[in-house]
């Protein structure tokens, strides 16, 4: 798979007849939906699930997703999403990036990048990442390839 960024974090979707939209193909809607999915599978994978959210008090929350859709996307195939953390001031803020493709082809369907911002859950408000988000988080952070000289 033509990956834009070193070892992703992968999960596996099939385009349903629920995600098509009146045009014929995935709506952008659920395109964010996948987003979602993506990271919070990953944010499991890690170990920082909805239990470990709640006993610490914490949350990463999206604040902005910018997405390009590139091509759609239509109902029976089967599509991955990649997902990398990129970007994390170890205090407040996260940056995820995602590149869906299509395996049949190698077709980058959508780049996103979305910033998360660490909250504390019983008040809502922005509150600095716990140690367990830092290490957890940390761990997955992947640098981008280095510049060609």
């Amino acid at each position: 798979m033509n990956w834009e960024l070193p070892a992703p974090f992968v999960i596996d979707i099939e385009v349903t007849a629920e995600d098509i939209d009146g045009l014929g193909h995935a709506n952008n809607a659920v395109y964010v939906s996948w987003l979602e999915r993506c990271a919070w599978r990953h944010s499991q994978f890690l170990g920082l699930d909805l239990v470990e959210y709640r006993r610490l008090d914490r949350a990463m929350a999206v604040v902005r997703h910018e997405i390009d859709y590139l091509a759609s996307a239509y109902e029976g195939q089967q599509l991955q999403m990649g997902t990398w953390i990129v970007e994390s001031d170890q205090r407040l803020k996260m940056d995820r990036r995602f590149q869906l493709v299509r395996p049949e082809d190698g077709l980058t369907l959508l780049r996103a990048k979305t910033t998360f911002v660490c909250i504390e859950l019983s008040s809502g408000r922005p509150k600095r990442m716990p140690v367990e988000f830092v290490d957890g988080y940390g761990k997955a952070l992947t640098q981008p390839y280095p510049l060609e000289l």
